[in-house]
């Protein structure tokens, strides 16, 4: 089945696992846009191509979607942040569906259809599968004015906010306010562990990475905030908590104008820690 083959496609009532899937095809089709490594962002910053460039050509998509079906996606970090490249890049227009649906459906202008899992949602040994890992996934019948039923409800919901930046949005920011070498620190540490990571975990890593790093706590906070990682009193609360775990100090840099400023100084495991790797056990060691 190809999204491709549809004109101006609307997806309708996805599960948690076919919205997963969506994202996961627009992932594939276009991995600098949706899922950039660091080279690419380190291109993107450079201002080689526009960051979401790769994304231009794909289809646009307006996906229908209940809340709980949203959260399932968003509120891991890593496919939240994904989610938010599909919105920025302006491919994926993320509507809330008040109401459930008799059926999922992904429906163009010419023609349409019901869409259901091949796989019954049970591993071979009984076992129910994740939320997100049903597949794969086919077309039932075929009904080209399945889209005109929709038109309204499109046209009345609301957008969904995605709390979660891009990479592309959070290391742009990190770089424009606290320079390279603190927007690379983070993406290493956000990908340092192969563990699911949240937002909570995620902001931790970017106060840590900064920390090694020696950002200026006021320009670490405000690019945080300008990606929309999280508030300045989010950060106050992790500021606190590395402090009290011994793994985190400031000193005050001098300004040629106004008060000095605070300079976030990693100590004790974290400043010892030879890789992303190491920091980040110096974290999970303390409970972070």
């Amino acid at each position: 089945m190809s999204i491709g083959s549809f004109t101006d496609p609307i997806v309708v009532d996805p599960d948690p696992s076919l919205l997963a899937a969506l994202a996961a095809a627009y992932r594939d089709a276009a991995p600098e846009a949706v899922n950039p490594d660091l080279d690419a962002l380190r291109d993107a910053a450079r201002g080689d191509e526009a960051p979401l460039s790769p994304a231009a050509d794909l289809p646009r998509l307006t996906v229908l979607a209940r809340d709980h079906v949203v959260d399932a996606i968003t509120d891991p970090f890593y496919s939240a942040s994904q989610l938010a490249a599909l919105t920025e890049a302006g491919v994926w227009d993320l509507r809330t569906l008040a109401a459930p649906q008799p059926n999922a459906v992904l429906a163009g202008r010419s023609d349409g259809c019901v869409v259901i899992a091949a796989s019954s949602g049970r591993d071979g040994d009984g076992a129910s599968e994740s939320p997100t890992d049903r597949g794969p996934w086919c077309r039932i019948s075929a009904d080209p004015t399945l889209r005109d039923r929709y038109v309204d409800l499109v046209a009345d919901a609301e957008a969904v906010r995605i709390r979660t930046p891009s990479r592309h949005r959070l290391y742009g920011a990190l770089r424009d306010r606290c320079g390279s070498e603190v927007a690379d620190e983070t993406v290493r540490l956000l990908d340092a562990g192969n563990d699911p990571l949240d937002r909570g975990a995620a902001r931790v890593r970017a106060y840590a990475a900064g920390a090694r790093r020696a950002a200026l706590d006021r320009d670490l906070r405000r690019a945080c905030e300008d990606a929309g990682l999280g508030s300045s009193a989010t950060f106050t609360r992790i500021k606190r908590d590395l402090v009290e775990a011994g793994l985190l100090g400031t000193e005050s840099v001098s300004q040629p104008v106004g008060r000095p400023r605070q300079r976030l100084v990693a100590r004790g495991a974290l400043a010892d820690a030879s890789s992303p790797a190491a920091a980040l056990a110096a974290l999970r060691k303390k409970g972070l």
